[in-house]
C-alpha cells in the first residue's frame, strides 16, 4: 500500500486510477492517489474481502474485522465506478447500500492463444509418473478456502482403481499439511506438483483428463466464480465442480460442460469421477461443450467490456 502510493505520486497524471482487491489495502493506495491526482478512482472487486477471511476461519468476528468492513464500505462509496467479477458481488453491494448504477460486471476470462486443446505433454507425463493414467487435476491454490483434504479422502475411496490418479498442482498455506496427510494415509494415487511457471501451465493442464474445481462448503462461495473454470474450458476439459450452488454452478449448467457435486462430499465426488472414467462418450461431449463455451469468456472479449466501462467513466469526467 505505502510503496505503491509513493511510486504513484511520481507518475504522470492519469485519466483513471484503478485499485484491485483482495486485499483492499492496495485499493486504499489507489483511492489516496485519486485524491492527490484529482482523478476518478475505480474499485476492481475480485473477492469480498474481508468476508472471505471470516469464511475460511482465518479471523473471527472482532472489532478489527468490523473496522475493516467499515473501511471496505468507505472505499466502495468513494469509488467513481466499481467493476465486479461476478453478478453476485454486485447484488451483495447493492444490498449493502452501494449505488448499483456505478457497478459493472466483467467476469474472469481465458487467453485462448495460450490455453487451447492439445495432446498430453510427454515429458511431464514421465516426470510425474502419469503414463496410461486417468488424471483428475486440481490446479491452483492449496489454501484454507479449498478443502483439499476432501480430495485426499476421495482418493482413498478410489485407491483400488489403479488407473485413476489425482494430480494437485500449486502452492498455499495448506500444502505441507496435505502432503503429510497423503503420506499418513499411504495414498498411491495422488501426485503433488509444485507451482509451475505461467508459460508451462498449458502443458500442466494438458495432463488432465478432468478438471476438478473445489471450494469449502460455505455460503460465501456461492458468489465466487473460480478463474480455473475458464482455463479448463479453453483446454477443452470436462469439469467436476464441487462448491456451493451459485453463480459458478450456473455457468457449468448453462454450458453443459461438466458435473456438479455437493461441496465436501468425498463419496459424491468419487461417484462423479467414476462416472466420467467409465463414460468416454460423456467426457467427449463435455469436452466439446467446454471448448465452445470458452469463446464467450475469452480475455479479448472481457477486455472489451472492461474498456467500455472505463470509457463511460472518462466520458462522464
Amino acid at each position: 500500500m505505502f510503496s505503491s502510493f509513493i511510486a504513484g505520486l511520481f507518475q504522470q497524471r492519469p485519466d483513471i486510477i484503478i485499485g484491485t482487491s483482495p486485499q483492499f489495502f492496495t485499493v486504499c493506495s489507489a483511492w489516496m492517489l485519486s485524491v492527490f491526482k484529482r482523478r476518478p478512482f475505480v474499485f476492481e472487486l475480485r473477492d469480498l474481502w474481508p468476508a472471505s477471511i471470516k469464511a475460511v476461519g482465518a479471523m473471527q468476528d472482532s472489532r478489527l474485522l468490523r473496522a475493516l468492513e467499515k473501511l471496505e464500505l468507505f472505499l466502495y462509496r468513494q469509488a467513481a465506478a466499481i467493476i465486479s467479477v461476478t453478478h453476485a458481488f454486485k447484488r451483495e453491494l447493492i444490498e449493502r447500500g452501494i449505488d448499483g448504477d456505478k457497478i459493472s460486471v466483467v467476469v474472469n476470462g481465458v487467453d485462448l492463444e495460450r490455453y487451447r486443446v492439445q495432446e498430453k505433454d510427454p515429458q511431464m507425463l514421465q516426470q510425474f509418473q502419469l503414463p496410461n493414467r486417468f488424471v483428475v487435476g486440481y490446479v491452483g491454490t492449496h489454501g484454507m478456502a479449498h478443502a483439499l483434504h476432501r480430495i485426499l479422502e476421495t482418493a482413498d475411496y478410489l485407491r483400488q482403481h489403479e488407473a485413476i490418479v489425482f494430480l494437485l498442482v500449486g502452492s498455499g498455506a495448506q500444502r505441507s499439511a496435505l502432503l503429510q496427510q497423503a503420506q499418513d494415509m499411504g495414498l498411491p494415487n495422488v501426485r503433488f506438483v509444485e507451482s509451475q511457471p505461467k508459460e508451462k501451465m498449458p502443458q500442466v493442464w494438458s495432463l488432465c483428463d478432468v478438471s476438478l474445481i473445489q471450494l469449502k462448503d460455505d455460503p460465501l462461495f456461492r458468489s465466487v466464480i473460480p478463474s480455473k473454470i475458464f482455463e479448463s474450458m479453453g483446454m477443452g476439459l470436462p469439469i467436476i465442480l464441487s462448491l456451493p450452488a451459485g453463480e459458478a454452478s450456473a455457468i457449468i449448467e448453462d454450458c453443459a460442460c461438466g458435473l456438479i457435486v455437493s461441496p465436501e462430499q468425498p463419496e459424491q465426488l468419487a461417484a462423479a469421477v467414476m462416472d466420467l472414467y467409465r463414460n468416454p462418450h460423456k467426457r467427449q461431449t463435455f469436452s466439446q461443450a467446454a471448448g465452445s463455451a470458452a469463446k464467450q469468456y475469452s480475455r479479448v472479449r472481457q477486455a472489451e467490456k472492461m474498456l467500455l466501462a472505463l470509457q463511460k467513466l472518462t466520458a462522464a469526467n
